[in-house]
């Protein structure tokens, strides 16, 4: 039988069934399952929860009187997950807002790409399919339990923190046809690693995160005709397609799950800086910091990616075309997301001093312009080389332009660099 007990009661081998209290302070994104690490119940203790629900039948009960082992204490080293309020505009800087991420930085990437596009790929589809499923709730007009998507998004930034460019390069890969759901996964990528890139704490990566799987909810209300359609847009219809942050501001605000930061991205992600966006047309000051990187992650993903009306451009391309949208974007914030992908993102074609022409395939993160590439291709001589892998941190060589893709009509350029690990094309 379940019982209900105040987190001081919590020890280790208790099976924690659910948390009481808003899900945006609980320090787990994860439930029902049996806690065996102190680090984890400090984190509890030293949360806003204040009352759990354990399951006696799966581990171990409420210590009764007499029993010996040690009851656990509270460790005020961590810190409190419930600082991890929704980031604004004028806010302080991370680590002076939150001093838990001074104290505990996330580590370093702990991967390489190659050891991550694995299990990135796996992870892409199963995401594929959660997240299919949720739009097509919404388009139901079922009730979203966007509590469902934590361990998804658990998942993401786990890859995310292993290595930001495994999943953030494949989510890119989409196809025409998966646009509408892969893009909630990658700009889900794209907010963890910018949120890392910021100096933002596991936690509050996280809810970047998920803010960024959400943001696009709306779309699950507009007409399949309007949002599929593969030429430009009428005004008409363009003013329909303006109206999907507030249809999934609606839609979440029902739903009484989700946190004050993801309605805010969901509902502002289009605003800019520079006070033409909408739908409020909000000014600078009135834009919060999640909202504005959930804005430069969605325009990344979305001119980087294949539409019904529109090949994608190539990531370096982009990044260039970002830059010069002036009034579009937080410059400090897209200097951030510049860094977390890299000058050349995984992908881009390059030419080098040499004449050769290369693919990226992984960042140098001391060296933002001279990233991991594989060599495929002489200018000289017209022709294609045996592909080899060059880190141009320690060689003579350098890139000396980007290239665009179209030009050359190389069709094996993602292959170059994904492998195997490359999405299925449908």
């Amino acid at each position: 039988m379940l019982k209900k007990i105040p987190v001081t009661q919590v020890r280790l081998g208790m099976h924690l069934h659910a948390l009481e209290g808003a899900w945006i302070d609980h320090p787990f994104w994860k439930t029902k399952f049996v806690i065996r690490d102190r680090e984890d119940l400090a984190k509890l203790q030293n949360s806003a929860i204040t009352e759990v629900w354990i399951d006696p039948d799966k581990g171990l009960d409420v210590a009764e009187p007499g029993d010996d082992r040690p009851a656990p204490r509270r460790v005020a080293s961590v810190a409190p997950v419930s600082a991890v309020a929704p980031v604004t505009a004028r806010s302080a800087p991370a680590a002076a807002a939150h001093p838990g991420a001074a104290e505990t930085p996330l580590p370093p990437a702990s991967r390489s790409l190659r050891e991550e596009l694995t299990q990135a790929a796996a992870l892409y589809r199963q995401s594929r399919a959660q997240v299919t499923s949720m739009f097509a709730e919404a388009r139901l007009g079922k009730a979203i339990d966007a509590e469902q998507c934590l361990p998804l998004v658990e998942e993401i930034s786990s890859s995310v923190f292993r290595n930001p460019g495994a999943l953030v390069s494949l989510a890119r890969l989409k196809t025409q046809d998966d646009y509408t759901y892969m893009h909630s996964v990658a700009v889900c990528a794209l907010m963890v690693a910018l949120g890392r890139e910021l100096g933002l704490n596991e936690a509050e990566c996280r809810e970047a995160g998920f803010a960024g799987l959400l943001h696009d909810l709306g779309k699950a209300a507009m007409p399949l005709e309007v949002l599929n359609k593969p030429g430009k847009l009428t005004d008409e219809e363009f003013g329909i397609m303006k109206s999907h942050p507030e249809r999934g501001w609606e839609m979440l605000s029902e739903s009484g799950t989700v946190g004050e930061g993801a309605l805010d991205v969901c509902l502002h992600h289009h605003e800019r800086m520079d006070g033409t966006g909408y739908p409020h047309r909000l000014p600078a000051e009135k834009i919060s910091r999640l909202a504005r990187m959930g804005a430069v992650c969605d325009v990344y993903d979305a001119i980087t990616s294949n539409r019904p009306y529109k090949a994608g451009w190539d990531p370096a391309e982009s990044i260039a075309k970002m830059a010069s949208w002036k009034g579009h974007f937080d410059p400090a914030i897209f200097a951030a997301f510049v860094k977390s992908l890299g000058i050349y993102p995984v992908g881009s074609l390059v030419r080098l001093k040499s004449g050769r022409l290369a693919v990226v395939v992984e960042q140098n993160p001391s060296a933002l312009t001279a990233p991991n590439v594989k060599v495929f291709f002489s200018t000289k001589s017209q022709m294609p080389m045996a592909p080899q892998l060059l880190d141009l941190s320690t060689s003579t060589d350098r890139i000396e332009a980007r290239e665009n893709p179209a030009t050359w009509g190389f069709k094996h350029l993602d292959e170059l660099w994904a492998g195997d690990a490359l999405p299925t094309r449908r």
